[in-house]
Formats: C-alpha cells, sequence, structure tokens
C-alpha cells in the first residue's frame, strides 16, 4: 500500500534535471510554441533564452559578485565566499553533467591562464584587488580566475545550445599561433611597445572569411565570427564596468572615484575572447563543427 502510494508521489528532481528537460525544450521546440508572435520576435525569444542558458555560469558567478556584501558572509571576507560560491557551482554544473570533463578541463585552463595574467598585472600595478581575503595569492584573489572560465564556459555552453558550426575557419596551427601572440602581448607591451593593433590586423586577415552559422530556434543563421568576438567583447566590457563600480578591484584612476574603464579595454577583451574561442575550438567534439579549407 505504502509502495503504491510513493510510486504515485511527483518525485523531487535536483535543478540538474529540470535545465536537462529546459535544454531539450530550447533545442526541439515545438511548432505550436507561442505561434501567435511573429516568427522574427519567436527567433529573437528564442535566441535570448538560449543566451541566458548558456550564461549560467557565468550568470550565477557575476551575481553573486555583485550581491556579495563589502563585509562578506559568516565571516569570511567576500573573496574568500566569492571562491567557494564559484567552486560549488562548477562543481554541481560537473556532477549534473551540464559539463563534460573534457569542457571542465578547459575551464581550469581559462582558470590558470587567467589568474597568471591577473597575477602579473597586479604586480606591475595596473590594477588591485583593496580588500583582505585569506584566499589571496601574489596579491590576487583565487576567484578571479573564475571570471575568465566564465568566458570560456559560456562559450561552450553557447556552442551546444545554437549547435554553432564554423566555415572557413583559419588552419589550427595559424590560430593557436596568434593566441599565443595575443597572450604574450598582455605581458610584453610595458617592456617592447603595444602591438595589439598589428596583432589585430593579423587576426582580421586570418578571419576574414569565417562565418559562424548558428540556429536561433528552427532556422540557421550566419554572421561574421569576428563580428561575432567584437560582440562578445563589447559585453566583458560591459561586466567589467560593474564590477570595478562595486569595488572587486579597481584601475589607479578609479581609487578616489569611480569612472568609466576605458573604451580601449573593449579591444582587449575582443583579443581574450578569440584566444578562449580557441582553446574551445581544440575540444575534440567541437572540432567537429569547424570547417578548415584545405587550400
Amino acid at each position: 500500500m505504502s509502495t503504491a502510494l510513493e510510486s504515485t508521489r511527483p518525485r523531487w528532481r535536483g535543478p540538474g534535471t529540470w535545465l536537462g528537460m529546459l535544454d531539450a525544450w530550447l533545442l526541439e521546440p515545438r511548432d505550436s510554441t507561442l505561434r501567435w508572435l511573429p516568427r522574427p520576435l519567436r527567433e529573437l525569444l528564442w535566441f535570448g533564452l538560449k543566451e541566458a542558458r548558456a550564461c549560467l555560469f557565468a550568470g550565477l558567478f557575476f551575481v553573486a559578485v555583485f550581491a556579495m556584501p563589502r563585509a562578506g558572509l559568516f565571516g569570511l571576507p567576500r573573496y574568500d565566499v566569492l571562491l567557494l560560491w564559484a567552486l560549488l557551482v562548477q562543481g554541481w554544473m560537473l556532477r549534473a553533467k551540464l559539463e563534460s570533463r573534457d569542457e571542465f578541463r578547459a575551464i581550469c585552463l581559462f582558470h590558470v591562464v587567467g589568474f597568471v595574467l591577473e597575477a602579473y598585472k597586479t604586480r606591475i600595478g595596473m590594477w588591485s584587488y583593496p580588500d583582505f581575503g585569506y584566499t589571496k595569492l601574489l596579491g590576487v584573489p583565487l576567484f578571479s580566475g573564475f571570471m575568465y572560465a566564465a568566458v570560456g564556459s559560456y562559450i561552450i555552453q553557447a556552442w551546444r545550445l545554437l549547435d554553432v558550426r564554423i566555415r572557413h575557419h583559419p588552419p589550427y596551427w595559424m590560430a593557436v599561433g596568434a593566441a599565443l601572440l595575443i597572450y604574450a602581448n598582455f605581458f610584453t607591451h610595458h617592456y617592447i611597445g603595444d602591438y595589439r593593433w598589428y596583432i589585430a590586423a593579423l587576426v582580421l586577415g586570418l578571419y576574414a572569411r569565417a562565418t559562424v552559422v548558428f540556429r536561433p530556434r528552427d532556422r540557421d543563421r550566419r554572421m561574421p565570427l569576428l563580428l561575432a568576438f567584437v560582440l562578445i567583447g563589447f559585453s566583458l566590457w560591459l561586466a567589467e564596468n560593474f564590477s570595478t563600480f562595486h569595488g572587486i578591484w579597481r584601475y589607479p584612476n578609479q581609487m578616489g572615484a569611480w569612472s568609466r574603464v576605458h573604451i580601449g579595454k573593449w579591444s582587449s577583451w575582443s583579443l581574450l575572447v578569440i584566444m578562449t574561442f580557441t582553446i574551445v575550438a581544440g575540444l575534440k567534439h567541437v572540432k567537429a563543427s569547424i570547417h578548415v579549407p584545405e587550400d
């Protein structure tokens, strides 16, 4: 009797299960869904929903960043609470199979790459993390690497949800070489000059023919891959303005009073997106959706 009753009760499902159901709904929309809306608006709405879903880790992370009290929580400094929160979210996504182990390893690489850059930039005084934290290393809180990992997580999730395919991608060795030049310039421009615009010209030539094919709802759409890099870079520049406004880190000119982050940082973020994209493109299941011309 009790067994029969238990079998009829609705079983509680964790958030990972609900997200899996949401993904299935987004990836296979029914024709009857929102039919009363004009097709362009339906497609735009679906695109927005998929983008929001792809930002799951970034959204949970940055909501915590902006909502965290300056004094921290439960006697822990906010930098340490943010690290614990990022680890918790990342562990949950892995356990719920929202990310594969290969994707998790790539995200760990983003974290390391970002932390090394942060440690170098803070050491030479480009920006600083003014608050105390037990988990600060070389003057940089360990949670900061997750800001870079969030970009990688977004690209990985968006690739699957939007069924991304790349046409006319440059040869991998050229793409990797450009990504290494981008990363090196973040360090060397303090000593031998800033060559970002030369590197940007190189990237422009490499990706001039590259097109990203994606599916917002039930039809394929196309856009230049370079435009996608620039748009994502702009979003990151906006997020940086919010972060500095909330005092998570500060540039020297923001110590007295907050001011807008220089628009030139937009180009830096766009180049960083290209570097991140190159790492994601190295994932085995992603490579299958990338077309590299043989000529």
